[in-house]
């Protein structure tokens, strides 16, 4: 029986492999053997979760062939991977990825670093901050107190609690759109709203057409539901949507739906204008496509004078192009997993039926804090607080990455919780896997891409301030520093840091 669950073909894996741009060997710099290099680059792949583990690779003399290198430089980089445990084969079934006893799998989207892992790992590689407080506990007491009316019904609001749903149906209309509770449901996070609509709207091969760079949880959520993305580039730094290309795209690929992030783009951090707003919401009519607005930073703007463009619904009147998807998880605390829709009401009918053999409501309790957040000002407390630790947090990070290491190369945001970054011709994936070893967790830039794209970028989340900050910034370059010499199997012991 086969060890193996799925397969890369020789084309897939040359491509995947070439992606990976290496930076110039400095004077005195000794390039590794060909099949040290290839080993090197597959377990790269497998590590970054670019290729499955239990993925059966192709056959030596294919893969020779798409990489135009030997059948023998071939099978030494396999032998290589079969014995440091990245490599299992056995007579006719082929070969096939694994990862060594002791080693994590890899994490496919932005997983959460463990709590024992805190005291010597700098976790940048989720865009959260901690609770604000008092207003988490008072939330949560105020949710208490509301709490007994609804004890003594079924718990089960497939739609959302009917107070929490005519609040935020307020806070719509007071922003200038029109809204009614029917046009609103409730889901656990945002995840679960777009995992809702995915479902609705684009079966398995359906195309959904995605920014290029886009958030990186996102686009497995689509990958695992069988979608095919349909990357639309988007603009250097933060000019962020060529409407024309999207246009283009749209009318092309004919995509059942388009996901983008105009408010602080996770992760570039871009803000869409409004005349692009409006192109965007125009050229997915055209074309018949839902437009999916995911709305998650839209109240993290930092800078001091910023002028909000409006909010790409109120350029879809009708109500049947875009659907916009919000939450409390960034703007509030992650750990407050509640999301919601806004959409046409025939819309939100058809999401709350197809909920029912999902997962059938939120939490009663979570629903009634955000409620009570956003009924009594504490929202609007918290969220002031919250954008005053993120600007802090960001000045710190600019600051000390511009210090450390000066040949990368960014543009600052004017809000948003990330910070998009190319790494001085580095490989991102390399950084970030000898950053795991220096003590600095990263995600690189293939995570939010397409086939292997942004191979030269790291996204550095304002998680940290401070001295963590210049730590983090310190670690990086040490990893930076590995990278530029080959020092693959090399390791520095990262100091336990404790802020």
């Amino acid at each position: 029986m086969a060890q193996w669950t799925s397969a890369v073909g020789a084309a897939q894996l040359a491509r995947l492999l070439n992606s990976q741009q290496e930076r110039p060997a400095g004077p005195g710099t000794r390039r590794p053997p060909a099949y040290r290099a290839l080993a090197d680059g597959i377990r790269l792949l497998v590590l970054e979760g670019r290729v499955p583990v239990a993925a059966r690779l192709p056959a030596e003399r294919e893969l020779a062939l798409s990489l135009s290198v030997s059948r023998t430089t071939v099978a030494a980089a396999y032998e290589a991977l079969r014995s440091e445990g990245f490599l299992e084969s056995r007579r006719g079934a082929g070969s096939w990825t694994a990862v060594p006893a002791g080693n994590p799998l890899p994490a496919r989207g932005l997983e959460p670093l463990p709590p024992d892992a805190l005291g010597s790992m700098i976790d940048l590689g989720t865009a959260s901050l901690p609770a604000p407080e008092p207003w988490l506990t008072r939330a949560v007491q105020g949710a208490l107190e509301e709490l007994p009316p609804y004890a003594h019904t079924h718990g089960d609001y497939p739609a959302g609690l009917p107070a929490l749903r005519t609040t935020l149906a307020e806070r719509y209309t007071a922003r200038g759109i029109p809204t009614m509770p029917e046009q609103i449901m409730v889901t656990t996070g945002a995840m679960g709203a777009i995992d809702a609509i995915c479902h609705l709207f684009a079966g398995r091969g359906e195309r959904i057409a995605v920014e290029s760079p886009s958030y990186a949880n996102i686009l497995q959520l689509m990958r695992e539901a069988g979608a095919r993305l349909v990357p639309v580039a988007m603009a250097e730094g933060l000019t962020g949507w060529d409407t024309d290309r999207w246009r283009q795209v749209l009318r092309d690929a004919a995509p059942r739906l388009a996901y983008v992030v105009a408010d602080f783009h996770n992760p570039t951090g871009a803000l869409a204008d409004e005349d692009q707003r409006r192109r965007l919401v125009d050229a997915a009519r055209s074309a018949g496509t839902v437009l999916v607005v995911d709305e998650t930073m839209s109240e993290l703007h930092l800078d001091e004078g910023l002028e909000l463009p409006r909010p790409v619904c109120s350029f879809d009147p009708a109500g049947s192009t875009v659907i916009t998807v919000g939450s409390a998880s960034k703007a509030f605390w992650a750990g407050m997993r509640i999301g919601w829709v806004r959409a046409a009401p025939e819309v939100i009918r058809s999401l709350v039926v197809a909920r029912a053999y999902a997962d059938l409501g939120t939490p009663v309790l979570e629903q009634l804090a955000v409620n009570w957040l956003l009924s009594t000002g504490g929202w609007e407390q918290a969220v002031d607080v919250r954008r005053g630790q993120a600007r802090e947090n960001r000045d710190a990070l600019v600051a000390a990455v511009r210090r450390e290491l000066p040949s990368w190369e960014f543009e600052v945001p004017h809000g948003g919780l990330t910070l998009w970054v190319r790494t001085g011709g580095l490989s991102g994936s390399r950084v970030a896997e000898a950053g795991e070893r220096v003590g600095v967790r990263v995600p690189s830039g293939p995570r939010f891409g397409v086939d292997g794209a942004f191979e030269g970028y790291v996204r550095l989340p304002f998680t940290v301030g401070g001295a963590v900050a210049d730590e983090a910034a310190a670690r990086l370059a040490a990893a930076a520093r590995l990278v530029e010499t080959g020092a693959n199997g090399a390791t520095e012991t990262p100091r336990t840091f404790v802020a």
